[in-house]
């Protein structure tokens, strides 16, 4: 009798199993795990903090491409591109300059001063001056444009091994040859920084695993919003330091995107202090885009690590 019943149960479910399953294949994205490289935490810290320590200044000559908008104003504006100067000291100096297609007046001179900016627009003889944050964000995007924007966006500065933790990730990357989308593992380099409310996140770079170069940083306010987006391509070797010959900065919250390509460059060339020097040209008009931080600011205030 027992026989009798599993032989009844097998033929009466055995019809079904067809219903219970269907086999398809797979056209989900194919993870690529062929020939990736390597490396610890502390040999990607190592690689970050030997190639900052290298750069000291930076003179180059650069293309300046702009596009602003997004999905808050709902189209997107690319402007011509441009010629211009970039000139970066550090600790914490940044100049560019950038000149009229054609005719090569001067468009725009933007210069970092520790904490400030100033702007320099010949064309409408306006002058501002304020902190290097937008205290009062404009409507006009490419207004909230700082220089300190472009240093942060610019170099990999150092990171202290005790604010950093390494994490396996997953990139989509097109293929060369197939041009095919496929998912590949990456390594995510999470850095924190402190203040006196505690540890937040800071920064994330994100290392290719083909070549094990940084080719994305993104930047953290202190509420862990992203505030810049900046990838980094096609790197070169510019008087022996590795380099990448284009820089994309993208700014998501005031939805802009400002993308150098180097032309010349010169890195650890000598650069006077007076090269960050902007006056207000005569005639001009004075705008204060923030005002003047207060001494009690300035001094003896909290620090926090870049």
């Amino acid at each position: 009798m027992q026989r009798f019943r599993i032989i009844l149960l097998v033929l009466l479910v055995s019809p079904l199993t067809g219903c219970l399953f269907h086999r398809h294949g797979y056209n989900g994205p194919v993870l690529n795990t062929l020939s990736l490289k390597e490396a610890t935490r502390d040999q990607l810290i190592e690689a970050i903090n030997s190639e900052a320590a290298k750069i000291h200044t930076i003179d180059a000559t650069v293309d300046i491409a702009a596009s602003v908008g997004g999905q808050k104003k709902g189209t997107v504006t690319d402007y011509t591109d441009i010629k211009g100067y970039l000139l970066v000291r550090e600790p914490d100096m940044l100049r560019m300059i950038g000149l009229f297609p054609f005719v090569r007046n001067t468009a725009f001179d933007m210069v970092s001063e520790g904490g400030r900016f100033k702007l320099s627009i010949p064309s409408k003889n306006k002058f501002y001056v304020g902190s290097n944050e937008v205290v009062h964000p404009s409507a006009n995007p490419l207004e909230n444009l700082r220089p300190q924007v472009i240093f942060s966006a610019l170099l990999l500065h150092s990171v202290d091994p005790n604010d950093a933790v390494l994490e396996v990730g997953i990139e989509e990357v097109q293929q060369p040859n197939s041009k095919r989308i496929v998912e590949q593992p990456d390594y995510e380099l999470i850095v924190i920084s402190r203040d006196p409310q505690g540890p937040f996140l800071a920064r994330k770079i994100i290392f290719s695993r083909t070549d094990l170069q940084p080719h994305r940083q993104l930047i953290y306010d202190r509420f862990g919003n992203p505030v810049t987006d900046a990838r980094y391509d096609a790197f070169q070797t510019y008087d022996g330091v590795s380099f990448p010959s284009q820089v994309e900065i993208n700014r998501p919250q005031e939805e802009y995107t400002i993308t150098l390509k180097m032309v010349k460059v010169q890195i650890n060339a000598p650069l006077a202090p007076d090269r960050f020097v902007l006056n207000q040209p005569p005639g001009s008009q004075l705008i204060q885009m923030s005002p003047p931080p207060a001494a009690s600011n300035t001094i003896g205030g909290p620090q926090v690590k870049p």
